[in-house]
């Protein structure tokens, strides 16, 4: 089915988490991208009139899948999640891997493996929406820590993010970005894509409004880690002709930033 048109609800939550509510109006059903925070999530269902009927996880740290056995008593509804973290997963009905699908009413998620923040980390894509939900996989101008992958496997999800159609808006699940642009601009000092983006950034965040989804095209030009296999910042990081080490040269400074 094409041209299905999904609602998504958007609210801060815990201290710098985004909730969103994905609601697709011919079936009713309406699914909960992770569960930071189940009384928030319950709250801001109940405003918009929505019963969350599926709870989509992208990976088991507690601030995106603490709510779920909450949000489940009061709803009954299905828990999906990354089948390499399953048994981490509150209350996981569904277990996912890359090739999966999720059907929300008429409109269709695409699971993709994108490993490296945890080791089963997974990404929600719908293509008919241009729709990507990344949780910690990668940031406006960032990406996850590399908490229990390697940075080759990092490297190769962000890759395989990359390679998503241009137009994609990625809604990850972090308001970092203003910290991550103070840092982007010292390891890419001349890209004056980015100079414009960080300055968009700092007047959004002066007003308390959000900066994300961002679209991908917006990040390729722009974020470093996306950026690893650019000729010009690989010669920056001293690792010419090498995108793994040239990503891990930046995500090590980031993490000492």
């Amino acid at each position: 089915m094409t041209n299905v048109t999904l609602d998504i609800h958007k609210f801060p939550c815990l201290n710098d988490n985004y909730g969103y509510l994905v609601h697709e109006a011919w079936s009713g059903q309406t699914a909960a991208i992770d569960t930071p925070d189940a009384e928030k999530y319950l709250s801001e269902a109940d405003r918009m009139g929505w019963t969350i009927s599926h709870i989509l996880n992208t990976h088991w740290h507690p601030d995106h899948a603490g709510g779920n056995l909450r949000i489940k008593e009061h709803t009954g509804c299905t828990i999906y999640g990354p089948a390499g973290e399953a048994g981490k997963i509150p209350g996981i009905d569904v277990a996912l891997s890359e090739g999966d699908t999720v059907e929300l009413g008429r409109a269709t998620a695409q699971i993709l493996d994108v490993p490296g923040h945890t080791i089963g980390h997974i990404a929600y894509h719908l293509p008919e929406q241009a729709t990507a939900f990344v949780g910690d996989a990668v940031f406006a101008l960032g990406c996850g820590r590399v908490f229990e992958g390697t940075m080759d496997m990092m490297w190769n999800s962000l890759s395989k993010l990359k390679s998503l159609p241009p137009e994609t808006l990625l809604y990850c699940a972090h308001e970092y970005t203003q910290a991550n642009a103070r840092f982007a601009v010292t390891v890419d000092p001349d890209n004056a894509a980015l100079t414009d983006y960080a300055r968009w950034i700092d007047e959004r965040r002066a007003e308390g409004l959000p900066t994300v989804p961002t679209r991908l095209d917006k990040e390729l030009a722009t974020n470093p880690f996306l950026r690893a296999d650019d000729p010009a910042l690989q010669a920056a990081m001293g690792h010419a002709g090498d995108a793994v080490a040239t990503f891990a040269e930046i995500r090590t400074r980031k993490d000492r930033f």
